[in-house]
């Protein structure tokens, strides 16, 4: 099993929700383990859509049952919160930053998440702040100063080409 994958648009129609002590993720309307279409065991599981709602964290998918049935490795990158009938995305960002706390930990003070940026600059904004970013899997730090102007940090943890992106997964950059 990888560290990481190229794809940050795996399938992920459906609905899912979480039971924290078996770890089993169920989903409606899922594609789960369908060679093509859907998640595969290694994949990140991202549960709620960051900027558009709530954002429970991430997971990494230890194995899979069937189309509408997964186990994940951890609850340790999720917010403690139920998650039941709730919109996912899945990604092959690297598995480290699911545990990672500046990625995986809510704050009310910045943003952050690992977003995959191809060559045509994908998910790169209108935000001149957003340029400059290197191909592969980057993480973005979002943030306001204390005058009130927008900050970016990003930093690369995966230099590659061949990522595919869809800015239709998350709201980028996050206004969180």
């Amino acid at each position: 099993m990888a560290l990481w994958g190229n794809n940050d648009n795996v399938g992920s129609a459906g609905t899912v929700s979480v039971n924290y002590d078996t770890r089993v993720v169920t989903g409606t309307g899922t594609s789960f383990g369908i060679a093509g279409e859907g998640a595969q065991e290694g994949d990140v599981i991202r549960f709620g859509i960051r900027g558009l709602g709530v954002y429970f964290g991430d997971a990494v998918i230890a194995s899979i049952a069937n189309s509408e049935s997964v186990t994940i490795a951890s609850t340790m990158g999720l917010s403690g919160a139920a998650i039941a009938g709730t919109d996912f995305s899945v990604s092959q960002l690297p598995k480290s930053s699911v545990l990672d706390q500046h990625y995986s930990e809510t704050n009310t003070d910045f943003d952050s998440l690992v977003y995959g940026v191809n060559s045509e600059g994908g998910l790169l904004g209108a935000n001149p702040q957003y340029e400059g970013m290197s191909e592969g899997w980057v993480g973005v730090t979002t943030y306001l100063d204390n005058l009130g102007n927008l900050r970016v940090k990003k930093e690369t943890l995966v230099a590659m080409s061949g990522i595919t992106t869809s800015a239709t997964d998350f709201v980028y950059p996050t206004e969180e």
